[in-house]
């Protein structure tokens, strides 16, 4: 599962802002900001609706591992 860190850093490097995130997800623009902020959970299927919306814009998703922590690139 995708970190609320990990959703700001693609939303970043793929210069889309919550608004436009929550038009594309139809999620609410609050629900979004409270997630990213840490203040409360998301449904596992909301999440995977805005993971699929950030990677069809290039964003790779990185697990933690052994070299290190979770984060994000864009598909060159």
């Amino acid at each position: 599962m995708i970190s609320p860190a990990q959703i700001r850093m693609a939303r970043a490097g793929l210069g889309i802002s919550v608004r436009v995130l929550a038009e594309r997800s139809s999620v609410a623009e609050s629900t979004i900001h409270r997630f990213e902020a840490g203040r409360g959970g998301m449904q596992t299927g909301t999440l995977e609706r805005l993971q699929s919306i950030l990677e069809d814009g290039g964003a790779v998703f990185i697990a933690a591992d052994a070299a290190g922590g979770a984060g994000v690139r864009l598909k060159t």
